[in-house]
């Protein structure tokens, strides 16, 4: 058994976990949120609405079946750190590239081990959203309380431009019945994959993109991405949302471009005392009375009283565990948006339906 390094985890709030070094050496900072999914780490890992957060996994054992190039959901891994009870070196996955401590190496990024995430957990629970920090170069529990006060709170955070594209590209499939323009807020792979694979020819463009841009390529609809960071800190991309919502082409808004979406239309948003985020988050569609398992990743939500005392807006879906908000539409149907992930990956594929539903949408729209 190889010498493995001790490392340290300190929360905001002062309680400080010890354990053992995982991925590269060094330090790391981010608000600290966990994740109740038993699979799809990697998937998790490279979502970048996961920016500026170190995560907590549920799951027990992490690394076991190792890394594979195809499950991606960006170009590396986007989390500020990771944070797990049992971490496994080797993995026996046959079609693994690597295993999951070469793939934190090769992105630089700092974890720990061998703590007991359920007392984390239950903490994390019980207290609210927090910052933390992760060091296995500097175990001096006072500097690194001192180095945490440092980071700033992710209310008023705006974090979508480290991780939007910085240029245009596009995405299309043989004989694409239809055109859609993704403004990029922090895109999940599977997403383009979901448009692509239902015929559409897909231009992703950076965030705050001006409308007049976008409408070059003659889009038969828009999709609004997921992304990190607070949706109130994003002036700009709510004006650009504001004028895409006026030309009455079909839109549809998953996770922080459903916040974006709702600030647009006079709808507020505010920080969750603990995010959702996991595989198996109960939601009713409140149109067909069905209900939906999906897989969720957010820290802030639209309120349900804006929504109330706007007769723009009508509430599509709510979340089973909490009554928030999981769904809305605009009078007329034509531009909706949810607030969970309908590409899943990882996750159940329940609500891959609003992938239709847009694309029935822009069916009608031309006509």
């Amino acid at each position: 058994m190889e010498n493995q390094e001790k490392a340290v985890l300190v929360l905001e709030d002062g309680t400080v976990f010890e354990g053992m070094a995982i991925g590269k050496r060094g330090t790391t900072t981010g608000e600290i949120a966990f994740n109740t999914g038993m699979t799809g780490y990697q998937e998790i890992f490279t979502d970048p609405s996961y920016y500026g957060q170190v995560v907590v996994m549920n799951s027990v054992h992490i690394g076991n079946y190792g890394t594979h190039k195809d499950e991606n959901e960006s170009g590396g891994m986007k989390i500020s750190g990771l944070v797990v009870k049992k971490f496994s070196k080797t993995h026996s996955r046959w079609s693994a590239d690597k295993s999951l401590q070469d793939f934190m190496l090769e992105n630089d990024k700092v974890g720990i081990s061998d703590i007991d995430t359920r007392a984390l957990v239950r903490h994390i629970r019980n207290k609210g959203a927090m910052n933390c920090i992760i060091s296995s170069d500097n175990l001096d529990v006072e500097s690194l309380k001192k180095e945490l006060k440092k980071v700033p709170s992710m209310a008023g955070l705006e974090l979508s431009s480290k991780v939007s594209t910085k240029e245009s590209y596009e995405v299309r499939p043989e004989n694409a019945e239809f055109k859609v323009a993704l403004l990029d807020f922090g895109v999940k792979k599977s997403i383009v994959d979901c448009l692509k694979d239902r015929g559409c020819h897909v231009k992703i463009f950076p965030l705050n993109t001006p409308l007049d841009e976008m409408e070059a390529f003659s889009p038969d609809g828009y999709m609004l991405s997921n992304g990190p960071g607070d949706p109130s800190a994003m002036p700009e991309s709510i004006q650009i949302v504001e004028e895409i919502v006026k030309l009455g082409k079909p839109v549809f808004g998953i996770c922080l471009g459903h916040q974006i979406l709702g600030l647009s239309q006079g709808l507020s948003t505010e920080k969750m005392f603990n995010g959702h985020r996991g595989i198996n988050h109960p939601v009713k569609n409140l149109k067909t009375g069905k209900g939906e398992i999906t897989s969720q990743n957010h820290g802030f939500v639209i309120t349900k009283e804006s929504i109330e005392k706007n007769d723009k807006v009508k509430m599509t879906h709510v979340h089973l565990n909490d009554d928030t908000v999981a769904g809305i539409e605009l009078k007329g149907g034509n531009i909706f948006s949810v607030q969970y992930h309908p590409e899943a990956s990882p996750g159940p594929h329940d609500s891959r339906y609003l992938f239709d539903q847009f694309i029935e949408n822009m069916k009608n729209y031309k006509g």
